[in-house]
């Protein structure tokens, strides 16, 4: 189906004269403006309100919004959660794929001035109703292939079929918020006041326990989404591919970025590597997020070629091996490496490229890139440092930078408008997080002279071996750039006389995964000869395991804890 044939619901038209404006608080300043990334989809259905907002075309219902049916629709939307009874912070859930209705709530929670909680959809019942219960959600939007998550909750539902069309339970939704309105339009929507109001609750991925709720507010959603567009260089002859969860950090604050930039959408239901190439060689697209694990299936996918037009891929989630980094080049897709977490409102720092590259190699160049390099537009300072209250040295509580030497290992530590504001209902674990006035990350690098800085691992990840510690990151870097290895994870296992040594799982590439059919043993002997020429003896991989895949997150972490699991049956 093509854009000119679909017809959204009349509900979704807007009225003549639509004034695209939210009503101001009595009391608010002339010379001071709350800030509000609602108002970026706002600002783009008044400049451009005929350009293709979301389009959702690999789906039995394809729909295409414009940015002004889609301000309409997301004002429906605000006005049914007010006709629902929900009051200005209260929370409530959403549980779905890359879909219209999840591109919806991110904006129309802002508009009914609600917090959104975005729940993973690869969580089990009981860890959604954790969620939902910690949350207190009190309305829960999720599309019909999640049912099953939710099964006797009490909360009330809204279940969107993923039609656009009536007769969709989510469509007779902002049918009833469009009735609600009395045709108020935005002026019937009060702006929040306080830009540092709690907007988003994401939850952390629970890998060492319970998952934490991360609040984030109005001021930092905008300003992550300006610095967002403005790194990536979006703008309105932008078309961003959906391929990063919206639920995951609320889409790394994208959502709103793009709005920003005037930019166009393409959402899809799941990752599927044909409909990725398809929309890359086909649909002009610009500009997508993904993790590690997903750019390698993006550049090993037998599709794989050459795009018409330059995509800029953002890499996060997990540090990029050089070797990803220049496949990623060598096909014609700019990486852009940042760094971040969910308290960070997704990236806050950035590897930017130095003219001085330029007459490196391909692999050299890479390896710079690999870093997660400097604070990026809008954030505060970012600093590698140890604790003085852990050192011999120094006065308690204080933070000690690390020099910029390459080599001493700290914690990543950083403040500023695109940090969290605090923990859902959990103080103790907030005020542990901004100990000595910065947020600890609990990744460790280290500072190079030109301050940018290299992740070597998260703690519990650091192998130590005869008294050396090794970077099972610095593993990793060196063993993907052997030509077989698709993908390879390393961990610490014990050893009876270093205490520990690493083991590499390894998934082979597709071409060359035959030619070591039957042949394990020859294939381990070779990488490890290939690891003595690029690492410490320390740090060569100890044992080999060939694997058909590797235990991951929704977002493509690989998950080290259930790899240390299989190593504690041997």
């Amino acid at each position: 189906m093509t854009f000119t044939a679909f017809k959204p619901t009349p509900e979704s038209i807007p009225p003549q004269n639509n004034v695209l404006r939210l009503k101001l608080s009595g009391n608010s300043l002339v010379n001071h403006h709350p800030l509000n990334p609602l108002e970026f989809l706002l600002r783009a259905a008044l400049i451009y309100p005929n350009k293709l907002a979301i389009v959702h075309p690999d789906v039995k219902a394809p729909a295409f919004y414009t940015f002004s049916i889609w301000a309409q629709r997301v004002q429906n939307l605000a006005y049914a959660l007010l006709k629902a009874g929900l009051k200005p912070g209260d929370r409530i859930a959403v549980i779905a794929p890359n879909v219209p209705m999840m591109a919806d709530i991110l904006q129309s929670a802002l508009a009914a001035r609600v917090i959104l909680t975005t729940i993973n959809t690869r969580l089990t019942p009981q860890e959604v109703a954790y969620i939902l219960e910690h949350s207190g959600s009190k309305l829960i939007l999720i599309d019909y292939e999640y049912l099953h998550l939710i099964e006797g909750t009490r909360i009330r539902v809204v279940v969107s079929n993923d039609t656009g069309r009536n007769g969709d339970p989510y469509e007779q939704f902002l049918s009833e918020g469009r009735q609600f309105s009395d045709e108020k339009g935005w002026l019937g929507l009060e702006m929040e006041p306080d830009e540092n109001t709690p907007t988003m609750l994401c939850y952390t991925s629970g890998t060492t326990g319970r998952p934490k709720g991360v609040l984030t507010t109005l001021r930092g959603t905008y300003l992550a989404a300006i610095a967002n567009a403005f790194e990536g260089q979006l703008d309105r002859n932008s078309t961003y591919l959906w391929i990063l969860p919206m639920f995951h950090a609320a889409g790394w604050t994208f959502p709103w970025a793009n709005t920003f930039a005037f930019a166009t959408q393409i959402t899809m239901r799941s990752v599927d590597y044909s409909l990725i190439w398809k929309h890359f060689l086909h649909s002009r697209v610009t500009h997508y997020c993904g993790a590690p694990t997903v750019q390698i299936g993006i550049v090993n996918d037998p599709a794989a070629k050459r795009p018409p037009q330059l995509i800029r891929a953002y890499i996060a989630g997990a540090a990029p091996t050089a070797h990803l980094i220049s496949s990623l080049e060598e096909i014609g897709i700019e990486p852009i490496h940042v760094y971040g977490l969910t308290e960070t409102y997704g990236p806050f720092t950035r590897s930017y490229l130095q003219e001085s590259w330029s007459s490196l190699s391909l692999d050299e160049r890479s390896k710079l890139m690999a870093r997660q390099g400097h604070a990026f537009a809008t954030a505060g300072d970012m600093r590698v440092v140890y604790r003085a209250d852990e050192s011999p040295s120094g006065p308690h509580g204080d933070l000690v930078d690390v020099p910029k030497d390459g080599k001493t290992m700290g914690e990543i530590v950083t403040r500023g408008n695109i940090v969290m504001k605090e923990y859902f209902k959990d103080p103790f674990a907030t005020n542990k997080a901004f100990r000595g006035g910065y947020f600890g990350s609990g990744d460790l690098a280290v500072m190079h002279p030109d301050g940018s800085a290299s992740i070597l691992d998260r703690g519990k990840d650091i192998i130590i071996s005869g008294g050396e510690n090794a970077s099972s990151l610095a593993i990793e870097q060196e063993l993907a750039s052997h030509p077989h290895i698709l993908e390879v994870s390393v961990v610490a296992r014990e050893h009876k006389k270093w205490g520990e040594r690493p083991m590499a799982f390894v998934i082979l590439h597709p071409q060359h995964a035959s030619k070591w059919n039957s042949r394990h043993e020859e294939f381990a002997k070779e990488l490890k000869a290939h690891a003595r020429k690029r690492l410490p003896g320390f740090a060569c991989p100890e044992w080999v395991e060939i694997v058909s895949d590797l235990p991951k997150t929704s977002t493509g972490k690989i998950l080290k804890t259930e790899l240390r699991k299989r190593l504690a049956k041997l």
